[in-house]
């Protein structure tokens, strides 16, 4: 499979995902465990249908020390029993932040009282700033059809 469109190359791509890579960068040094992290973009990418990002985050997730039983159990976290409770909070608040379509109130307030036990405001705050990031990215990637299988962990640290 080709892509639609080379990021890397031409003057307009380039300019812009600087800004993009910058702000990903940003998102993983933000106070939230980077497992949770990973978990919510694995997630976000499983719902939209990113291969390149659920290709790069299980790969990352992989590198960083998950266990392949708790990657391979995302899809299905609810009835999962491998997950934290603050976990399963942070893979519920992605999941409704993901399907604001589909949930026509956004994300519910007893979804975010549960996230808001589990975690401060600053990590509230990096939790959002990543859903949003990873809906954006997946975007970039499924409206260009970028390919999933090459990706090598840290490529883009």
């Amino acid at each position: 499979m080709d892509a639609r469109l080379n990021y890397v190359t031409g003057p307009t791509a380039p300019k812009a995902l600087k800004y993009v890579m910058a702000a990903g960068k940003e998102l993983r040094e933000m106070p939230l465990p980077a497992a949770t992290q990973e978990l919510v973009a694995l997630r976000v990418s499983q719902i939209n249908g990113c291969a390149a990002c659920i290709d790069m985050h299980t790969k990352e997730a992989a590198a960083a020390g998950e266990t392949s039983v708790r990657l391979s159990l995302v899809a299905v976290w609810r009835e999962a029993t491998v997950f934290t409770e603050a976990e399963r909070a942070a893979l519920e608040l992605a999941e409704e932040g993901t399907r604001v379509a589909d949930a026509a109130g956004g994300v519910d307030d007893e979804v975010w009282a549960r996230a808001a036990r589990h975690y401060d405001e600053e990590q509230l705050t990096a939790l959002v700033m990543l859903v949003s990031f990873m809906n954006m990215a997946n975007r970039l990637n499924i409206i260009t059809q970028q390919p999933a299988g090459n990706y090598q962990p840290g490529q883009f640290h």
